[in-house]
């Protein structure tokens, strides 16, 4: 199987009739793939790293939607569809979905899980952090102001990214020093 085509060919069923979605989960995957050289990256990396971008959203769609946490959702789909775990596991934590958990008290459900502390999670979490929802390339803290702006004070969204935004941020932080000593 070829993850990342694989990955791709399901985001788009699912996410491509999302609008905005689907831009951005295009352009997300397309941030990882420059992301691949991150120092540490091989190939096997690489292409968790790139399916786990085309997938991190599936959450959203109608069709996987349960509980309503986009990544919970979306990691408990892959599971059924026997996709592997280290990418479903990624889906399932992208971009700090461990403070979105506690917010809507599904740590528990989400503990089902492992969260991958690495490169490739960091690289993941950049590669969506730094492109807004039309698709377009944004510094993390503009993402972040954008979020917070689109959901109301009291959303466990809002409440997530109040919490999490410093931690998450050092995502960001990490990837960008390993490029730069590549």
């Amino acid at each position: 199987m070829d993850l990342p085509e694989t990955s791709r060919s399901l985001a788009e069923v699912l996410v491509s009739p999302l609008g905005n979605r689907w831009q951005h989960v295009q352009a997300v995957a397309h941030r990882a793939l420059g992301l691949r050289r991150v120092a540490g990256l091989d190939d096997s990396d690489g292409d968790a790293l790139v399916a786990s971008a085309w997938l991190h959203d599936i959450g959203y769609a109608p069709e996987v939607k349960v509980t309503g946490f986009h990544a919970l959702d979306g990691a408990r789909y892959l599971r059924a569809l026997e996709f592997p775990d280290r990418v479903v596991c990624l889906v399932a934590h992208h971009s700090g979905a461990r403070f979105e958990a506690v917010e809507r008290g599904l740590e528990r459900e989400l503990a089902a899980f492992a969260l991958e502390d690495s490169p490739v999670m960091d690289a993941l979490i950049a590669a969506d952090l730094t492109t807004g929802p039309d698709g377009t390339y944004c510094e993390f803290d503009q993402r972040i102001d954008e979020v917070l702006a689109r959901y109301p004070v009291g959303h466990p969204v809002h409440r997530t990214w109040t919490k999490a935004r410093k931690e998450i941020g050092e995502s960001i932080v990490r990837t960008e020093l390993r490029l730069s000593k590549t």
